[in-house]
């Protein structure tokens, strides 16, 4: 039974890519402790993703809410601003649509949980050849520390004791990742969300940790807990990757802690 102090709720972000939701959908129902609620952030209206949430829905009994909008090209900002405003959970844990579970990914994250932080998970890198297995057979039992196809093989052993022995600087936002997040749905509301000014792929998740720390909010590591394989895939455009990292630069000087056009706007 899900039985802690606080909710918690699982936000997937995705993009036109259903083989890659399906499986990650899959990983969810293997979960040791089960997420209060599922909210899917698609950034666009693809029919096949629509189709692959509904058939989830139907085979596991399981309630997903999905939110989308017009796909005007990268909004993934936006789009997870719509979606948090669904959440009625106290604590989200993000991952994005190409991050298979580990199946005590949930239970791990909420161990990891405290009031006055936010954790930052790590992930295991698939093989192209692996991701192609994966995606065709589904067979997610075959991703464990052992097996073939694994870049970082490292980041998917699951030692929770060890945990702790990891030490990053709480103050530091560099390296945050949205694809393996987790934060107090309150404090996320406090700095406005993510910055849905950003134009194309990078700095989003950097400059929305900024501002978390600037607020006094710290930043977790966790290791060998809470495991995210990702799936192979081609990089993303960096045409906006400047002009982006300028933006978190900006914060990262002026010490912002808020920015409008943000989770209110949404």
């Amino acid at each position: 039974m899900n039985k802690t102090p606080f909710t918690v709720a699982l936000l997937i972000s995705t993009y036109k890519w259903p083989e890659a939701l399906d499986v990650v959908l899959k990983s969810v129902v293997y979960q040791s402790r089960m997420p209060d609620e599922i909210i899917i952030a698609e950034d666009g209206d693809d029919l096949r993703t629509a189709y692959s949430i509904e058939r989830f829905k139907r085979k596991y009994g399981i309630p997903v809410k999905h939110v989308s909008h017009e796909d005007l090209g990268f909004r993934k900002s936006l789009i997870l601003n719509k979606a948090i405003k669904e959440i009625e959970s106290d604590y989200v844990v993000e991952i994005d649509g190409d991050i298979v579970m580990h199946r005590e990914f949930i239970a791990d994250h909420i161990r990891a949980a405290k009031k006055g932080y936010f954790v930052q998970g790590s992930r295991t890198m698939l093989t192209e050849w692996k991701s192609y297995d994966l995606l065709n057979n589904k067979n997610i039992e075959s991703l464990h520390p052992f097996a073939r196809g694994l870049y970082s093989r490292f980041n998917a052993l699951r030692i929770p004791l060890f945990s702790n022995l990891f030490w990053v600087n709480p103050h530091k936002s560099y390296n945050v990742k949205g694809c393996n997040l987790a934060f107090w749905r309150e404090d996320y509301i406090r700095v406005n969300g993510y910055y849905s000014g950003f134009e194309g792929w990078g700095w989003e998740d950097y400059e929305f940790g900024e501002r978390l720390i600037n607020l006094g909010i710290k930043k977790k590591r966790l290791k060998m807990a809470a495991i995210g394989y990702h799936i192979f895939h081609p990089l993303s455009s960096r045409a906006n990757f400047v002009p982006n990292e300028m933006i978190y630069r900006e914060t990262v000087l002026y010490k912002y802690t808020y920015r409008a056009n943000g989770y209110m706007e949404a």
